[in-house]
């Protein structure tokens, strides 16, 4: 199944403009950095988020989320996001920026 294009489109719409913003093709779909630091993508429907590991342990008690895992290895400190976690353009841009917000913390690459 290819990524989510509708999805990557929303997400560029958002994140337009914010300093130190790019994007890339990444494991068969798109992830966006913010000073070299991936902070979120797509993932054939799903929308990835790097929320550290406090805050993803977080998210993962709300509906719709679910750990990191493509490979049978949850990554840490990342969730998935079904698509009825952000039908909004209100919830896209929350979960954008807690991804941004600590990708922020982090040493820019």
């Amino acid at each position: 199944m290819a990524y989510d294009e509708n999805l990557e489109r929303r997400i560029l719409v958002v994140i337009d403009g914010w300093e130190g913003a790019a994007a890339k093709k990444m494991f068969g779909g798109s992830c966006h950095l913010v000073h070299g630091n991936m902070f979120c993508g797509v993932y054939k429907e799903f929308l990835i988020l790097r929320l550290g590991e406090e805050a993803a342990g977080e998210a993962l008690s709300r509906p719709h989320v679910r750990p990191f895992d493509i490979t049978g290895r949850p990554m840490k400190g990342w969730v998935m996001v079904a698509p009825e976690g952000f039908e909004t353009a209100g919830a896209l841009i929350g979960w954008l920026k807690k991804a941004q917000a600590f990708a922020l913390t982090l040493a820019p690459k």
